[in-house]
């Protein structure tokens, strides 16, 4: 993985909630990668897993809390000598929160809010946190600018919405650095394929390396703004160490800035993998939005954010990943 900082990171403690999880945990990878003091990774394994965060176990710098963050103790003594948080812990899946809303609000909103009481308890410098392009919910603008937003289309995305009001007051209320990264459909090593709310990607691979099922919802001629999990840690690294003040208590698109359909992603997919698999395709989900594609210059200019892998790139890599690790 590239280098996206110029900061000592051996100076500094930093913490990601949801760490064991897909992009917490190349967070995590990126930070020890680069000699930072101290890492620590809090998560419950609701939807992390220990394996993604395995390698790091032995490192003298590195530490594992198995808790929630809606345990507002819990949080408050993890947050003790941390001057960094990444919070990426949550509960995901759009169709996840139209069938369990309550799990949704309490993982994502309440734990929000626990993150955000304790990092102020602990005097931490600054909070990088994930909210989601579900934000943008019925709005028909393309590309999605960050100063205009329509009405949620679901629990997650009030959700995350949530998040982003907490922040702005916390911001204002308490003086803190912090800063939100709307992200636009995340994928790469890491990724789950398997339960009930595995994300398309990871799906699709899965079924074209193993010849079982894919399924594509609707037409398929949705679109989405598929971005590779390097450049999300991008968006975070450089979000955590921008000198602008203009980020602070601000929210950025992180994404390609591109967009394709998901009959193109089944169909990139098919060409890397070999497999001649055809989808199967089905009623379209709830709460999902028809198209969705970002606009990145306020995140370019502001934070210095520059994508610097494609889709196909990441692609690639992904189905290497899944052949290198998740079948063995």
């Amino acid at each position: 993985m590239a280098k996206f900082h110029t900061t000592d990171l051996s100076k500094f403690s930093f913490l990601v909630t949801g760490g064991a999880g897909f992009i917490g945990s190349n967070i995590a990878e990126y930070l020890l990668s680069h000699n930072a003091k101290k890492v620590v990774v809090y998560d419950n394994l609701a939807t992390g897993f220990e394996d993604n965060i395995r390698p790091f176990l032995s490192l003298p710098g590195f530490r594992f809390i198995k808790d929630d963050i809606c345990d507002l103790n819990a949080c408050k003594n993890a947050f003790e000598g941390i001057d960094y948080v990444f919070h990426q812990a949550a509960l995901g899946s759009v169709p996840r929160s139209i069938e369990n809303p309550i799990a949704t609000h309490n993982a994502n909103a309440s734990g929000f809010l626990s993150v955000l009481v304790a990092a102020k308890n602990a005097g931490v410098k600054r909070i990088v946190y994930a909210s989601s392009s579900s934000v943008y919910g019925d709005i028909q603008d393309s590309p999605k600018q960050e100063k205009k937003i329509g009405k949620p289309l679901s629990p997650y995305a009030v959700s995350k919405l949530v998040n982003e009001f907490y922040a702005d007051i916390f911001s204002r209320t308490y003086n803190m650095e912090i800063i939100g990264l709307r992200y636009f459909n995340i994928f790469g090593p890491r990724q789950n394929p398997k339960g009930a709310y595995a994300a398309a990607i990871p799906l699709f691979i899965d079924g074209l390396l193993n010849n079982t099922p894919v399924y594509i919802n609707s037409d398929g001629e949705q679109s989405r703004d598929f971005t590779y999990v390097e450049n999300a840690v991008q968006g975070n690294i450089k979000a955590m160490f921008c000198t602008d003040k203009k980020a602070l208590g601000s929210v950025f698109n992180i994404a390609l800035g591109d967009s394709i359909s998901v009959n193109q992603l089944f169909n990139t997919l098919k060409k890397i993998t070999g497999a001649s698999l055809s989808p199967a395709y089905r009623d379209e989900r709830k709460g999902d939005v028809k198209n969705s594609m970002a606009d990145i210059s306020k995140a370019a200019h502001i934070l210095g954010y520059s994508p610097s892998v494609n889709v196909e790139d990441g692609l690639r890599q992904t189905v290497e990943w899944f052949n290198n690790y998740f079948r063995k």
